[in-house]
């Protein structure tokens, strides 16, 4: 594979706040990163049905984004790409009109196509469905919990709201293939990449981000985007629960060959911080200034940089978490000394690595033979601060990737197909 004209796979991440991609090239050592690209998709819209828990995005937003990631990406080299990779949010969901999907137009790099009959996505952060809705629920035949946002339970909660008793729509759900396997070709050439190309089933992203860096069953994953998980993996064999442990802030997720990985899944990561971000945003825009929220969150990180250490205590739940949904946000130890942008944006970042450790503790990461910790994910990416608290919170050397880890790994899975 290796030579200027070597094929190439694109792997293609839809991400909450982001798209990513990635072209991955053979060498005579493996597979190599030759290109990628991210762009924010600003897709957050309201929902008049579900008022302020919704939590939705405008389709059509993300898949200009998509675009304009792909059109960043050299031409030349897209013109090579034999097979694509996907991955996005686990738990969210979209519906749309068969054949009705999309529609193809042209464009100024050739045919693109625009979502048509689509709705709104219900992501993952969705909180329309409350624990009592939850809980009237038929119980899941899993060892996985139902959790508001899960595209299952966003179903139920329309069903009820229009009073359809007809049961639940088995045919909207996906047919579950193997990783790897292929969904389809593509119909038109698209930025250069052929008419014809392969397109592998949709993967999770987070399965995805611990696929790009995950070489050693001592190594332990961290990532933080817009969430964050910590998690380590199950030896050969293992099977979970055969039953949901609801209260259990540590899940089993199916990983790839049959495989589990114990993670500590939070719904508090980058998010967090940008809703830190916004918050100041608001009071200076309240205090009749304007600063570009950008801006912002380089000078909190600065500002955190200048404080090697903070007293203030915060507990970011700002979101909950699925196995303590009630549980928010909390500060204390709260002392005129404490109250600088740079005490409380440390603060706020050891919080963030604090829970997960809280989640899946040091101790058993080191009962499970842990020896390094692979750090991944746009925000830990960016961000110095959080990472100084990933190296002050675990005793373990700390290895760093880069913010398109889903989408290389959803090109690895590809590449390792062909």
């Amino acid at each position: 594979m290796a030579g200027s004209e070597a094929s190439c796979v694109l792997g293609i991440d839809l991400g909450t706040t982001s798209v990513k991609a990635a072209l991955l090239v053979g060498t005579e050592r493996g597979h190599v990163v030759a290109e990628s690209c991210s762009r924010e998709t600003q897709a957050h819209t309201s929902s008049l049905e579900a008022g302020p828990q919704g939590m939705e995005q405008n389709v059509r937003r993300i898949i200009t984004a998509l675009n304009e990631c792909l059109a960043a990406l050299p031409q030349q080299q897209l013109q090579r790409v034999s097979h694509i990779g996907i991955s996005g949010q686990m738990h969210g969901i979209v519906f749309w009109k068969r054949d009705q999907g999309c529609r193809w137009t042209e464009c100024g790099t050739g045919p693109t196509f625009e979502p048509e009959e689509v709705s709104h996505l219900v992501t993952w952060q969705d909180g329309r469905c409350s624990p009592a809705f939850l809980a009237s629920l038929p119980l899941p035949q899993s060892h996985i919990s139902v959790a508001t946002g899960f595209g299952c339970a966003t179903v139920y909660w329309y069903l009820k709201k229009r009073l359809k008793k007809s049961g639940f729509p088995l045919h909207l759900l996906p047919e579950v293939g193997d990783p790897g396997s292929i969904a389809g070709r593509t119909v038109c050439a698209w930025h250069g990449i052929p008419k014809g190309t392969e397109v592998g089933i949709a993967l999770g992203d987070f399965q995805c981000s611990v696929y790009s860096c995950l070489t050693e069953r001592t190594d332990a994953v961290l990532n933080i985007s817009t969430s964050a998980q910590l998690t380590i993996s199950m030896p050969p064999g293992f099977q979970p629960p055969e039953t949901p442990e609801p209260s259990s802030a540590v899940t089993y997720f199916p990983y790839f060959n049959g495989d589990y990985l114990a993670v500590a899944a939070s719904l508090n990561g980058g998010n967090v911080l940008a809703t830190f971000v916004d918050m100041v945003s608001q009071w200076i825009e309240d205090l009749g200034l304007q600063v570009q929220e950008s801006a912002i969150y380089a000078k909190i990180i600065k500002a955190a940089l200048a404080q090697d250490d903070s007293k203030l205590s915060i507990h970011p739940t700002i979101f909950g978490e699925r196995h303590v949904p009630e549980q928010l946000a909390s500060v204390t130890s709260i002392a005129v000394s404490e109250l600088s942008l740079g005490h409380v944006t440390r603060a706020l970042c050891r919080g963030i690595i604090e829970n997960l450790s809280s989640m899946l503790p040091v101790q058993r990461l080191m009962e499970t033979g842990v020896s390094r910790i692979l750090g991944s994910g746009s925000a830990l990416a960016r961000n110095e601060v959080l990472r100084q608290e990933v190296e002050r919170i675990f005793p373990f050397p700390v290895v760093y990737g880069k913010d398109v880890d889903a989408a290389v790994g959803a090109a690895m899975v590809m590449f390792h197909r062909k």
